[in-house]
């Protein structure tokens, strides 16, 4: 297997499941030093257990990545037990169904609190240490839904488009620095997220049936996406949104 990320330090926050914890996973094996960031003490500390499985380096810090202090804490943790930082995966995220006559204030800020401003915190954070370490690259977790809009979702669709062009806009300011920032927009994925709204099989397959592939994809295929635009291997890449999505937006 090619190494594709040897000698890099990544952290990963929401890596406790899901997406997150595919692709904490993955960077393992292609040589980065991975640092697990979540709420979720239990999951995150799992997460590292798997990756140490195989002989690779992880570390966990609990990060509630809406909090400032605790997201400065977590570059900081990063930096001193692993002496730099080049790799940021913004992936902490929580899905909220609510049009907006329905929605209460709490909701609509909690929505944004993480999904976006959790993106701000954890990049303003992690910057200054990858200017000192000559560059980086920053990936953030959008969607189809930063792509295209949807019903029900006002406040996760808001949050997602927000993401989306505020990866555009850091991609211009700090391409010069070599930071590098891009995101991905998935479709549908088979993740404890999804399996708490998708509770028969046929609820199961009219969300299939939204992708033109007919299925749901899978935390280690929106991984891979994570790897290539967390590697060298897109260096001429940023400010780019991948949608990996089963053809959902390509109608």
């Amino acid at each position: 297997m090619t190494v594709r990320l040897k000698d890099k330090v990544a952290i990963i926050t929401g890596a406790a499941s899901g997406i997150g914890k595919a692709t904490a996973i993955l960077f393992a094996q292609h040589g980065a030093k991975v640092v697990v960031a979540d709420i979720d003490t239990q999951g995150g500390n799992q997460t590292v257990a798997n990756i140490k499985e195989s002989n690779n380096e992880a570390a966990f810090i609990h990060t509630d990545v809406t909090i400032k202090d605790n997201t400065e804490q977590m570059v900081e943790h990063t930096v001193r037990i692993y002496g730099k930082l080049d790799i940021l995966l913004n992936n902490a995220g929580i899905a909220m169904r609510l049009p907006v006559a329905d929605l209460s204030e709490a909701d609509w800020h909690r929505c944004l609190n993480v999904n976006l401003h959790g993106v701000f915190l954890c990049s303003k954070a992690a910057i200054p240490a990858m200017k000192e370490n000559d560059g980086g690259s920053i990936v953030n977790m959008s969607s189809i839904y930063g792509l295209v809009g949807a019903d029900v979702r006002a406040a996760y669709v808001a949050s997602k488009g927000a993401v989306t062009n505020l990866t555009r806009g850091m991609a211009l300011d700090y391409a010069e620095d070599n930071i590098r920032v891009n995101c991905i927009c998935p479709g549908f994925v088979e993740t404890p997220l999804v399996a708490g709204v998708v509770r028969t099989p046929e609820e199961y397959q009219k969300l299939a049936n939204k992708h033109p592939m007919r299925r749901l994809g899978q935390p280690d295929e929106i991984a891979y996406g994570a790897l290539y635009l967390a590697s060298d291997e897109s260096a001429f890449v940023t400010g780019i949104s991948l949608p990996i999505d089963g053809g959902y937006t390509a109608g």
